[in-house]
């Protein structure tokens, strides 16, 4: 048997006859030993290295699980975040509205200026210890905040509502005179009639002035009659609501018509002295329910 190596740090390729039956069993037994060895070694190799695999690969199973869980958890994080920002958006509206509401309130109910601040925020505190709150803690306080300024808005509105009833009760309740000027010539009952010295029931009060005095409105109203009287000459007369109406007699010229709308102050007529009259004066009348009233009691009154 002959046997050629060939390699490059030698010259030339080499041949070694094998013909010992000894040598050539001794060479075969080697090159079984070298390649048994090199299996032995890989499979070794493999088996050492397998639970390694296995085990590194279920550490990694883990952390991508975790990964995941951790990406949910930042995930429900902004989304509740996020919600918590537009409920807190939507609560910072209606704080705004209200606080708006209330700087109206405060003029119309006429409170002193620092009574109430609807700008600055109200000082507050407390000395008992605190703990800290969780998203679930927060999530119910905020929709109780959001039913307290439901609430309070209700409330707040219904006050408005109030104030401008009565705001609307008293603009339209006479109040003041009717007349600048002049002086009142005649009161209201039982007088002696100017014309025929007889005993009369005067309903009004009388103001005499000069021609072309103006005679204004003592509240809001409608006017209800703009036109000729046989006895109180060039009338006026006002529907003021709840029952109250005005009357303006003897004007030289009067300024309204029927269906107008007045407001108290409002010019309706000139002064004069048509009708049944011995000069220049005005006649005023206030009725309630039907009936007429001693205007006194409304006149002692002024608007602020």
């Amino acid at each position: 048997m002959n046997v050629i190596i060939v390699a490059k740090f030698l010259r030339g390729p080499r041949n070694f006859a094998l013909r010992d039956p000894k040598v050539i069993a001794a060479t075969s037994i080697a090159l079984v030993a070298i390649v048994l060895s090199g299996f032995l070694i890989g499979f070794f190799a493999r088996g050492l290295n397998g639970p390694a695999h296995a085990q590194l690969a279920a550490m990694q199973a883990r952390l991508d699980e975790h990964n995941a869980a951790l990406l949910d958890v930042r995930a429900g994080s902004s989304r509740e975040l996020n919600a918590m920002a537009a409920r807190l958006g939507e609560l910072q509206a209606q704080a705004n509205r209200l606080n708006a509401l209330g700087e109206r309130l405060t003029r119309s109910g006429k409170l002193g200026d620092g009574e109430f601040n609807f700008i600055e925020a109200p000082g507050v505190g407390g000395i008992d210890p605190a703990t800290p709150q969780s998203a679930f803690d927060v999530q119910s306080r905020l929709n109780e905040l959001e039913l307290q300024f439901e609430s309070s808005g209700e409330q707040l509105s219904l006050i408005e509502a109030l104030l401008a009833d009565q705001d609307v009760d008293l603009s339209a309740t006479p109040a003041g005179m009717p007349v600048k000027g002049g002086y009142m010539s005649s009161h209201f009952g039982n007088r002696t009639d100017p014309i025929t010295g007889g005993n009369q029931f005067h309903r009004g009060l009388d103001f005499s002035g000069k021609l072309g005095d103006p005679i204004t409105a003592v509240a809001d109203g409608v006017v209800i009659f703009a036109s000729r009287d046989a006895g109180l000459g060039n009338l006026v007369e006002i529907d003021h609501g709840n029952g109250l109406m005005t009357r303006y007699g003897h004007n030289s010229k009067l300024l309204v018509s029927v269906g107008e709308r007045v407001r108290a102050g409002d010019k309706i007529s000139l002064m004069g002295s048509t009708g049944r009259s011995t000069g220049n004066h005005l006649h005023f009348e206030v009725w309630r329910d039907g009936r007429p009233v001693n205007p006194r009691q409304f006149l002692q009154h002024s608007r602020g």
